[in-house]
């Protein structure tokens, strides 16, 4: 029987896919599989220990930050910190990002990272799949200097790398390095992620809609327009509706089944809810790399330009034909894309 290949050897036999590979993108994302692996083993016994509820802090963001979220982000960062594989990391949970200097205060690395540590963090206590989500640059200003913010507001179509893990039933690490989609699953056994998801692509078409209807009065006329249409009896609708509230599962789902996921502005959330540099850039790099479409209603997620760390902005991604469709909608009303 063929033994499938581990996500250690599928790294290092691509390390030489990169423009400047040296071996450090390859031990980046090495160390993203490790912590990782430590995070997945906490939060699995999550439901054993007393883990569950806020932490007592708020993030930057103002949401109440659960005690695996803290957890899990300081896994992450003492990973990626402790190895001097990265000259700088901006993680969703920290106020600004971090410059890491290594031995003798030396800023040589070429890498910054930006991280959601875990997302989805309050469906914790109800045992909903979580997730981690990453995002990996080139930095900008000079090698040898200190990061800039300007090192992390670069658009996402320079992203050189960017996945996620899914803490479900099985745990997956779904990434890419723009060279498609590719997921490993987690044999708890034996420690060892192997490629069980070669090649991941969306359906060009899909019948699901992913989005938090109980807003629906908040959104603006496009996206209630789009929503009729996916309810209409006609060709292969209605769309079966699909929303867990923890975007790696949404779009995990979707990107194996077919469908579109929605986080639009609305008048509760004038310019959406996800963030761009955590949360939407990495997804819609692999959205499109996976053959899908993301956009914000009105243009490409990976070209807008970053003005800020923690910026928000709406997303529709998913299948082609239905980004589309929705695109179509939301043309007819333009006014909305001055969020």
């Amino acid at each position: 029987m063929h033994k499938p290949k581990t996500l250690g050897e599928y790294i290092i036999e691509n390390q030489n896919d990169f423009q400047y590979s040296s071996g450090e993108l390859s031990r980046l994302l090495s160390s993203i599989k490790l912590a990782s692996k430590v995070v997945n083993h906490e939060v699995n016994k999550a439901g054993l220990v007393d883990i569950l509820g806020a932490a007592g802090d708020t993030n930057i963001q103002g949401e109440d930050q659960q005690k695996l979220d803290v957890y899990a982000n300081d896994v992450f960062m003492k990973t990626l910190i402790n190895r001097e594989i990265v000259c700088g990391i901006a993680s969703e949970e920290e106020d600004d990002f971090v410059i890491i200097e290594g031995k003798n205060r030396s800023h040589d690395n070429k890498y910054v990272v930006l991280i959601d540590p875990l997302d989805g963090s309050s469906n914790i206590d109800v045992n909903v799949s979580v997730g981690t989500i990453f995002s990996i640059y080139r930095r900008v200003t000079p090698i040898g200097t200190p990061v800039t913010s300007e090192d992390f507001l670069q658009p996402g179509n320079l992203q050189v790398a960017a996945g996620y893990v899914v803490y479900g039933t099985s745990t997956m690490i779904v990434y890419s390095t723009g060279f498609g989609v590719n997921g490993f699953t987690l044999n708890p056994a034996m420690g060892t992620y192997y490629l069980s998801h070669p090649n991941m692509k969306f359906p060009d078409d899909g019948n699901i809609y992913s989005i938090n209807e109980g807003y629906y009065v908040h959104f603006p006329q496009g996206v209630k327009d789009y929503l009729k249409y996916c309810q209409e009896e006609e060709d292969n609708r209605p769309y079966s509706a699909r929303y867990i509230g923890s975007l790696v599962s949404d779009f995990h789902r979707n990107m194996i089944k077919g469908g579109i996921y929605m986080y639009p502005t609305s008048s509760k959330s004038p310019q959406g809810k996800l963030r761009l540099l955590y949360e939407c850039n990495p997804i819609a790099f692999l959205a499109e790399q996976a053959g899908g479409k993301a956009t914000d209603g009105y243009k490409r997620i990976l070209e807008i330009k970053p003005k800020e760390l923690h910026q928000r902005v709406p997303i529709f991604v998913g299948s082609k034909v239905m980004v589309n469709k929705l695109e179509e909608f939301m043309a007819k009303y333009p006014e909305s894309a001055d969020y």
